[in-house]
């Protein structure tokens, strides 16, 4: 991973909302919120990037280990061929070919596992940078709450202290926009049509992955028992 990278997830996740927003002048807390939500979006967009990055190269490096190993068999079948018609000459190329595969052997095998190892450590920063996230939105949305009990006026069919969600959403995201420019001269990002449905995917997979460990847990007592 790249190293600046690997610290810019360190800081979003060791970070608290509270002493960003105390570090943070002449800006709205809640923008404040926004923007550092907003990072972590960006930063989780980066390793995913980083991370499918180190797919491929699996994908390709493994690709290539196999023809080296095709390739490594098919020519000792060349050379007990070679050698019963007494061409020395020729297994002597193919001894030699041979060996160079072999050379290159290990070095293919470490690429793969360099890419296995980057590839869970990857995923582990999304995971990690997702929690944040939660537990960041969580405080923002109880930070509106707050507010919107003290400022919003009453409105015909709604209790008073209340104001639509949409509304508060989208000021927010506008007062995002205005300090993450000032701060970081970030160019807005577009927002996707598709942001609720894939958040609940991720809160699909999350909770599949939560059952997972449950049903492992179960399964490990019972062993225990038996």
């Amino acid at each position: 991973m790249n190293e600046n990278l690997a610290r810019r997830v360190g800081r979003l996740v060791s970070g608290s909302l509270n002493a960003l927003v105390s570090a943070v002048e002449n800006a709205a807390p809640e923008a404040v919120m926004e923007q550092a939500i907003r990072e972590i979006d960006a930063v989780i967009d980066e390793v995913r990037a980083e991370l499918g990055q180190q797919l491929a190269q699996k994908h390709v490096t493994s690709k290539r280990l196999m023809e080296e190993n095709a390739r490594h068999e098919n020519l000792a079948g060349q050379l007990e061929l070679a050698v019963a018609e007494g061409r020395d000459d020729l297994a002597e190329a193919g001894i030699a070919e041979q060996m160079d595969i072999e050379a290159r052997l290990p070095v293919l095998e470490a690429t793969i596992a360099d890419c296995l190892a980057r590839e869970k450590e990857l995923e582990a920063y999304v995971q990690a940078l997702q929690a944040k996230r939660r537990d960041m939105r969580a405080e923002l949305q109880a930070f509106q709450k707050q507010q919107a009990e003290r400022q919003a006026p009453a409105q015909p069919g709604m209790p008073a202290g209340t104001a639509p969600a949409e509304r508060r959403a989208d000021q927010a995201g506008a007062a995002f926009e205005r300090v993450l420019g000032a701060a970081s001269g970030l160019p807005p990002r577009e927002a996707s049509g598709n942001g609720r449905q894939l958040a609940e995917l991720e809160e699909l997979a999350r909770r599949n992955r939560v059952a997972e460990r449950l049903a492992a847990m179960k399964a490990a007592g019972q062993d225990g028992k038996a």
